[in-house]
């Protein structure tokens, strides 16, 4: 019986089915480039220990991930490594925050990051998220504002989106900021709607991260207190499921006005 002559076969990188399928008229796609060391399968050998998930597709996790969270620009070069703690209070958070981030899912509380603007509230809250991430969990950032926006448009009847479809991801993220909540004013809507979100987290035992200007103390009679902005039940519902850092300092936003 003759052999079967082995025939040599050319490797082409697995399609990205996010990517639109080209028209039959214009040719066959180009190769894409393939890892070398996969060869496009997403596995690859470890010589003495074996089959294990490629760095590519990992690399490729981690920027849908990103991507997903819906981190602002503006908080890039946020991490842990680039936080500058002034000041004991500071310090603190730092510390608690990066544990936090090492210990999940271990850990039974978010964080209520509380402080006036410009002491790193929110750099803090996005180092989380973004140590996190490159753990492989789900996180989304939102500024409560923004947030009540984009469920304020859904009613809109020539909305291309629904309430339901702006809320599954604040519900079902496996860890949530809220930033700047307080700052909407106080109508029976927006605290009906920070209720639901609150809660429905709450007994989903979903972490939450949230910052506000806002504190229990304020410095003077003329500031309103966190309590007065979202009301004495979600103050108290906060109290459970999150623990409290009050951040002090100056405001360093200040130092990009200084002459050089």
């Amino acid at each position: 019986m003759s052999q079967d002559k082995a025939k040599k076969q050319t490797l082409y990188a697995v399609p990205d089915p996010s990517q639109d399928s080209r028209d039959s008229t214009d040719g066959p796609e180009p190769p894409g480039e393939v890892c070398p060391s996969c060869y496009g399968t997403g596995m690859e050998f470890v010589e003495g220990k074996g089959v294990r998930r490629c760095q590519c597709r990992k690399q490729g996790s981690h920027t849908r991930l990103i991507e997903t969270a819906r981190i602002p620009r503006r908080y890039d070069n946020c991490h842990f490594h680039s936080y500058k703690p002034q000041n004991a209070s500071q310090e603190r958070a730092f510390r608690f925050s990066s544990r936090l981030t090492m210990d999940f899912p271990a850990v039974e509380k978010g964080l209520l990051l509380m402080g006036s603007v410009g002491v790193g509230k929110t750099h803090l809250a996005v180092s989380i998220l973004k140590g996190l991430i490159e753990r492989g969990f789900s996180c989304r950032f939102y500024e409560f504002g923004g947030l009540l926006k984009e469920i304020q448009n859904s009613y809109n009847p020539v909305s291309q989106t629904s309430e339901f479809k702006v809320l599954e991801p604040v519900f079902n993220s496996d860890i949530l900021v809220l930033d700047e909540i307080g700052t909407s004013k106080p109508t029976d809507w927006v605290r009906d709607t920070m209720a639901h979100v609150i809660n429905t987290r709450y007994n989903d035992k979903k972490l939450t991260i949230f910052t506000t200007n806002y504190l229990d103390k304020p410095k003077n009679s003329h500031e309103e207190t966190l309590e007065e902005r979202i009301g004495v039940r979600l103050r108290s519902r906060l109290y459970e499921m999150s623990k409290t850092l009050v951040l002090t300092g100056e405001d360093f936003r200040k130092s990009f006005d200084a002459s050089s």
